[in-house]
């Protein structure tokens, strides 16, 4: 199944649990409430960029973006990262307000039945991104799934909240939780932005990865051969991984080349959708073991 179409289940689920989260804030009064439709709002936002990240994402490589445009997904999580700073900071607005002129709370009853409606509907969707991004390797539909199931526990603590206050009367309670809704969002959306950030500068595999890499490039094979140069990184479901193989000088061109097609697909076996670019080098040559720099113009 295309992945925009777990992304169309995203928009839909948002669009759902702004409305019903919206109605609970009308019957109650309950900036709790408010803040947890404003955060249904930042999911929607996501949901969208998530769509159109996907679709971009898909296209194929192109005469000017030779290697795809897998990136497309980590745009997507770092803005959706931005849209939770809004939010936090428009429900922190709110609460303060609230905070400093309390307002008794009304029709506590169906406003918290509504509620857990829209938090089931999170719950059961969230779980499906978070599931299918794991397994199809999408960052965008990955980061989604966390948001919403972060909003779950949030309408958790909200729920809980807006009952304490009708059965305590303790009308600070509420804003204090909006509060913490806020500072919970803020840290979801810091996480977010510091992924997409890694993705976009090229951060390495993770260690698992990188562990599988390591067990292929050292199985024991015919004597004098090395590796060095050793790079990976990660673009959306693709990871790429560079490495210069170094043999005697005297081998033939296909002995090398057996060699190479070998490793290659060993290292594409241990890690899933794995591109690999491998570069052969004499042993016995000085200059094999000059190039082991990124930028070798700078050297010079």
């Amino acid at each position: 199944m295309p992945l925009t179409r777990f992304a169309w289940l995203a928009v839909a689920a948002a669009v759902a649990t702004i409305a019903l989260k919206t109605l609970a804030w009308v019957l109650t009064g309950s900036v709790g409430l408010l803040s947890d439709a404003l955060e249904s709002v930042v999911n929607l936002v996501a949901a969208v960029l998530a769509l159109v990240a996907l679709r971009w994402a898909a296209k194929p490589p192109d005469e000017e973006h030779a290697y795809g445009h897998a990136k497309a997904e980590y745009v997507s999580a770092g803005v959706e990262g931005a849209a939770i700073f809004v939010a936090a900071l428009s429900i922190g607005w709110v609460a303060v307000d609230r905070l400093l002129d309390p307002m008794p709370l009304e029709g506590v009853g169906v406003g918290l039945a509504v509620a857990v409606s829209a938090s089931l509907v999170n719950l059961a969707v969230g779980g499906v991104l978070l599931r299918t991004g794991r397994r199809r390797r999408s960052v965008a539909l990955e980061a989604d799934g966390r948001h919403l199931l972060t909003d779950v526990w949030t309408s958790v603590g909200v729920v809980v909240a807006v009952g304490a206050v009708a059965l305590t009367g303790w009308g600070w309670l509420d804003p204090v939780i909006a509060l913490a809704v806020a500072a919970n969002i803020l840290v979801a959306g810091a996480g977010l932005v510091r992924r997409s950030a890694g993705g976009l500068m090229d951060r390495r595999l993770p260690a698992a990865d990188l562990e599988a890499i390591d067990q292929v490039l050292h199985r024991p094979r015919e004597d004098r051969i090395r590796f060095h140069a050793l790079r990976t990184r990660r673009a959306g479901r693709l990871s790429f991984l560079s490495v210069h193989v170094l043999v005697p000088g005297a081998w033939t061109v296909q002995r090398g080349h057996d060699l190479l097609e070998q490793i290659e697909a060993e290292l594409r076996a241990a890690v899933p959708q794995l591109v690999v670019f491998t570069h052969l080098e004499p042993l016995e040559d000085p200059s094999s073991f000059a190039d082991t720099i990124l930028d070798r113009s700078a050297s010079g």
